[in-house]
């Protein structure tokens, strides 16, 4: 019975991993580089990285929710 649980937390450790690594890239990017600007266009890759990062995450703990 444990065994079978070892996917669903090897999925939701990751994914938690995901959504706090996504986070704290964004925080610590915008502390050291001073800007928290969206709409500049030299900073949307930063974004598009924190983004997917945290979609990602979230994407594997709706997938795990369902599956329950």
């Amino acid at each position: 019975m444990a065994e079978a649980d070892l996917p669903s937390k090897a999925i939701r450790f990751l994914s938690i991993l995901l959504i706090i690594g996504g986070v704290a890239f964004y925080l610590v990017w915008g502390i050291a580089f001073g800007s928290w600007n969206f709409f500049e266009s030299r900073f949307v890759p930063v974004y598009a990285i924190f983004i997917v990062m945290v979609a990602f995450g979230g994407l594997g703990l709706l997938l795990l929710k369902n599956k329950d």
